[in-house]
């Protein structure tokens, strides 16, 4: 899956990863491979991820809002 994490000033993170879990509004959720498209919109909280390396990395938000659709996550954060 492609993660890309932007906001209006840059791109904060573009890469594979294996796994995503975000700060829904109506409750965090994570998307893993083959998900159902989706649009949310996220609250104040982190973006949690695991790169294909297995590594596991975070990004704090004060909000925003993500797409996924055919394996590629779409994340835009104020």
């Amino acid at each position: 899956m492609t993660l890309n994490i932007i906001s209006a000033q840059s791109v904060i993170f573009t890469g594979e990863v294996k796994s995503v879990t975000l700060p829904g509004s109506m409750g965090s959720f994570t998307v893993l491979r083959d998900h159902a498209s989706l649009i949310s919109t996220l609250t104040e909280g982190e973006i949690r991820y695991t790169d294909n390396d297995g590594n596991h990395c975070k990004t704090a938000i004060s909000g925003g809002v993500v797409s996924v659709d055919s394996n590629i996550i779409s994340v835009c954060v104020a």
